[in-house]
């Protein structure tokens, strides 16, 4: 596509008004209420979340502006323009900005100033230059906060000039919050006495399965539920007239680690029909565009305002509150949301100013060229296909494990498809190419497990697949990510792992026409039927070992290595070490899609 037929770059002009009205604003009145004559007034919030690092609307993987089917755009630079339109359009009225959490970790940029340059006294991050200039009054603390360690959380918390809240974030011996758990906020209406606002953040429980590396014996996650019953009564016992929650989870309740916590990762809807006095929950973490949805408190019959502004900064979640005087203190009468579109707005030059140098200096590092491949290998068929590129992962996972160990068992390794776009070119591959095919913070562990808990672990892994039988052809939607009810949405790419052999081929047919559970055959290693007392070592990433996905065994499976080496800069340094990426050292097809036994075309 020409970049001056891009839609944000037809639009990139607008601000203000005009601004709002591209993106999808629809204006209300002030709010006017009844003719009863009660003081009346409007707070409004506006609500990022799910930034993942992004400032600018770039693609750091394909060197590119960002660009998407919808013709979405990214980075809070451009965020910011739909904020102070926001807040010029409301000047004068009661207005928050809140973010829900996913700040610091999923672009080159944040990984780089976490890993190769990290951020210290003198070195603030990039996601502090830009939101500091933006005036957040709050953030809740997302999941991947915690990716890096909490001393590197810790220094990001001293770079930004507003409260990271943590309700549910607690020390394991005192069971309290390690982090603030809310912000109130003042205000003073046009009419009517002063209005108190409080602000409670809560984080996701799956952190402690997630990251439990990283937070284990230093913080502690009980669930959303639990904590909001105990402090929503403390803010209103604090003179709060309104409570807002800032909630880094879903809101349709599931959980991808199945029963391993007593607490599910998505709970903003059980917040929402189970805490009284909850007025509204900007929503973050699942990755959805939810404009507006109401929950009736199970308690109070009140209703309840939710919002979930997409990610990445593609949206800015307008939350209005329209209150009222009832005697003597201020109350949520009505209140309506909407998400609007940032791909219609240019950055705001400030913000983009601050984060240019750091911008530049990843652009530089991630082109750096580090080797060369023989042929191209791309990721795009790696959920219907056994295809070379996800054969690489495995390879250098489970070769860098053998290494260390020196085991004599049969070495395994699992990887999932992170990126259906990355690809290795034939000549030339940069940093970026790599860093494309491997695209979270996971580090590296090896652990021992049977013959009868790697057939464990493929069955549950199958359900990914749609039920289909018959020949085909299909398309890979017909086929992929099926909607279980721990993935309402649709099983996710990263929850599809393959497991191959490093010294020999693991190889087994998945046949899709079979219910979930009853679907690998013919599993074989060298050649042979795997036995269920056969012992295997097994590399595996942090995520997927520490519970993540709710898969089998692996939890409990003996740790045999854990250097806390990261996967990308694995696969980064193999290729610098080694120069030229040949399939031929460690493609094989090893699995197959099936239906009834008889080999599928999925187009």
């Amino acid at each position: 596509m020409n970049m001056s037929d891009h839609p944000a770059t037809r639009r990139s002009v607008l601000t203000g008004a005009a601004a709002l009205a591209a993106a999808g604003f629809v204006p209300s009145p002030a709010w006017a209420g009844s003719d009863d004559g009660r003081p009346r007034t409007r707070l409004t919030l506006l609500g990022s979340t799910d930034l993942h690092g992004h400032v600018f609307n770039w693609d750091y993987y394909k060197n590119t502006e960002y660009d998407d089917p919808a013709h979405n755009d990214v980075g809070v630079a451009k965020v910011a323009t739909l904020i102070d339109a926001m807040r010029e359009q409301r000047r004068g009225e009661p207005l928050l900005t809140l973010d829900a959490g996913d700040t610091i970790q999923g672009t080159p940029l944040a990984q780089y100033y976490a890993v190769v340059d990290p951020i210290s006294r003198t070195n603030v991050h990039p996601m502090a230059n830009a939101m500091n200039l933006m005036g957040y009054d709050a953030a809740a603390l997302g999941n991947h906060e915690f990716n890096y360690g909490v001393p590197l959380l810790r220094t990001f918390q001293s770079q930004v000039n507003f409260p990271l809240l943590g309700a549910n974030a607690v020390d394991p011996a005192t069971k309290l919050p390690v982090f603030p758990p809310y912000l109130i906020r003042h205000f003073r209406p046009a009419d009517g006495p002063r209005l108190t606002v409080g602000v409670l953040g809560l984080t996701n429980p799956g952190i402690a399965i997630w990251d439990k590396a990283n937070v284990t014996g230093k913080v502690e996650f009980p669930g959303l539920v639990e904590q909001a019953t105990v402090f929503v009564p403390e803010l209103k016992q604090k003179g709060c007239d309104v409570v807002v929650i800032v909630a880094h989870s879903g809101m349709d309740t599931s959980s991808s680690y199945g029963d391993a916590l007593p607490y599910p990762e998505n709970a903003s809807t059980l917040v929402a029909q189970q805490v009284p006095d909850v007025d509204a929950i900007l929503v973050g973490h699942a990755h959805v565009d939810i404009p507006e949805r109401f929950v009736e408190n199970e308690q109070t019959g009140r209703r309840v305002l939710l919002c979930e502004p997409d990610y990445w900064g593609m949206r800015l979640a307008v939350m209005d509150l329209n209150l009222e005087l009832r005697r003597g203190r201020w109350a949520v009468a009505s209140s309506s949301s909407q998400n609007l579109n940032s791909n219609t707005v240019g950055e705001r030059p400030d913000v983009a100013a601050a984060v240019r140098r750091q911008h530049q200096t990843v652009i530089d590092y991630v082109n750096s060229p580090i080797g060369t491949c023989t042929e191209e290998l791309s990721a795009a068929r790696a959920v219907v296909e056994d295809v070379p590129v996800i054969d690489f992962i495995n390879y250098v996972q489970a070769d860098a494990v053998k290494a260390a160990t020196g085991t004599s068992l049969p070495m395994l390794s699992i990887a999932a498809p992170f990126n259906r776009s990355a690809t290795f070119p034939a000549g030339q591959v940069t940093l970026r190419d790599v860093a494309g095919l491997y695209i979270y913070d996971n580090t590296l562990l090896g652990i021992q497990i049977t013959g009868a808990q790697v057939r464990d672990y493929l069955e549950y892994d199958m359900a990914y697949f749609q039920q289909v039988s018959g020949a085909g052809p299909f398309s890979m939607d017909q086929v992929t990510n099926a909607v279980t009810p721990t993935a309402p949405n649709g099983t996710p790419d990263y929850n599809f792992d393959t497991i191959a052999g490093l010294d020999a081929p693991l190889s087994y047919d998945i046949d899709i026409a079979q219910p979930v559970g009853f679907r690998i055959k013919n599993l074989q290693y060298a050649g042979a039927p795997v036995a269920d007392d056969q012992q295997f070592l097994m590399a595996i990433n942090n995520y997927r070992q520490s519970g993540g996905g709710g898969f089998p065994h692996v939890a409990t499976a003996p740790v045999v290595y854990n250097r806390q080496v990261a996967i990308t800069q694995l696969l980064i340094d193999w290729v610098t070490a080694n120069k030229v990426i040949d399939p031929a050292q460690f493609a094989s097809a090893d699995w197959r899609l099936v239906s009834n036994g008889q080999p599928i075309t999925v187009t």
